[in-house]
């Protein structure tokens, strides 16, 4: 049996939301072991001007503990 466990990140991108998403998993893979899964909660942007600004990306990542 595996015990799993999640947190929750707040990333954001200036390019995509792909990319809000992909920055989340690098940066937790860097102090989380055996993440297993992403569960997006939440997306939204920002804009500045007419234009978008940030893509933010509220996610659940899962890890299998140890």
């Amino acid at each position: 049996m595996a015990v799993m466990k999640s947190v929750q990140i707040m990333s954001e991108s200036t390019k995509s939301f792909e990319d809000a998403i992909s920055n989340a998993v690098k940066r937790t893979a860097k102090s989380v072991k055996n993440i297993r899964s992403a569960n997006i909660q939440n997306q939204s942007v920002t804009i500045e001007g007419n234009d978008i600004a940030n893509y933010r990306v509220n996610l659940m990542i899962t890890f299998e503990v140890a």
